[in-house]
């Protein structure tokens, strides 16, 4: 497991960096929670793009296109959908509502190798908070193709991110609150079908974010634990990094056993050093190095690795 002292901290003064992914060049490009999205080079330089005009998103997940810019969802208290941010602050409406309702506030968004765009929406329950339930099981997966957007799976336990294997082709994604990690096969139409439990999480783990490493295991944080879990290919768990208060896990657990988990669960950061860690992203020249993206930071934590993570499809974009 890795020490708290190997942590390192980048960056200084974001705003919500839920949403980490980094690329070849060595930059990482955030989630900002003020309407856009920050980039971190290598270099420690930092640049922001917030959106034009009179509404500004609040993105928590972000995709990098192939052609410039990005996909932004809007977790909005009570609209969502998803945006398309031009690098010089152009904002276009890119999904706003999918089988003939509006989108609500809106999690998540990746563009796989197809260019294909699989979105998220944790919950249709108003405000959120009533679906960080055990039970709780209206989240949605959207797929927008060349043949229009659609919602191809239903049902699930407030559904955070989602990612497409580079190599397996299968869909991965988390069910927060349900506390597991779920796996989809992608028909050649891109129906999701044989859907299959990989894991399931226990006390104080809440499956958040998620990305692949080179030997097919899934590296998962978990908000309010602030835990960094790889599952491997046979559903077994080991923790990489905990930063975990055991008051605050008990508070919280309590909690949801009760059916009363809230904001308030969430938005304390307990940890000594890490503030809710969110999102996770393998970069640096080897793809052993992790960034973790945070609800509460204004930083992001990095750390070295042995493992080599799987190259995204946006690494050479």
């Amino acid at each position: 497991m890795i020490d708290l002292d190997q942590l390192q901290f980048i960056g200084s003064g974001l705003h919500r960096p839920e949403c980490a992914l980094a690329r070849v060049d060595g930059t990482l490009h955030m989630a900002d929670w003020r309407g856009g999205v920050t980039l971190l080079a290598s270099t420690g330089d930092m640049v922001t793009v917030v959106a034009k005009g009179d509404f500004q998103p609040k993105p928590n997940g972000i995709a990098i296109l192939r052609d410039g810019g990005w996909l932004l969802t809007h977790l909005g208290d009570t609209d969502g959908g998803v945006f398309r941010l031009t690098p010089d602050g152009e904002l276009t409406p890119f999904l706003t509502s999918v089988d003939g309702i509006d989108l609500p506030p809106t999690n998540y968004v990746h563009v796989d190798g197809q260019g294909r765009t699989w979105v998220t929406v944790s919950t249709r329950l108003q405000p959120r908070d009533l679906g960080y339930r055990a039970d709780c099981s209206d989240g949605f997966i959207v797929l927008v193709d060349d043949t229009g957007a659609r919602i191809v799976a239903d049902g699930l336990g407030y559904t955070n991110e989602c990612l497409v294997h580079p190599e397996t082709g299968q869909l991965y994604v988390n069910e927060t609150f349900a506390r597991r990690l779920t796996r989809f096969d992608v028909s050649g139409s891109g129906n999701l079908v044989n859907k299959t439990t990989i894991t399931e999480f226990g006390e104080g783990e809440y499956p958040d974010g998620l990305t692949f490493d080179a030997d097919d295991g899934v590296w998962i944080t978990s908000i309010v634990s602030n835990r960094v879990i790889r599952v491997d290919r046979n559903g077994n768990r080991e923790i990489i990094v905990e930063d975990s208060d055991p008051d605050h896990i008990a508070w919280t657990e309590a909690a949801y056993q009760a059916d009363q988990l809230g904001r308030s669960h969430l938005d304390k950061a307990a940890g000594k050093k890490l503030k809710n860690i969110s999102s996770l992203a393998f970069g640096g020249p080897d793809l052993k190095t992790v960034y973790l993206g945070c609800l509460l930071g204004d930083s992001i934590a990095t750390f070295r690795t042995d493992q080599a993570g799987l190259a995204p499809y946006h690494w050479h974009s």
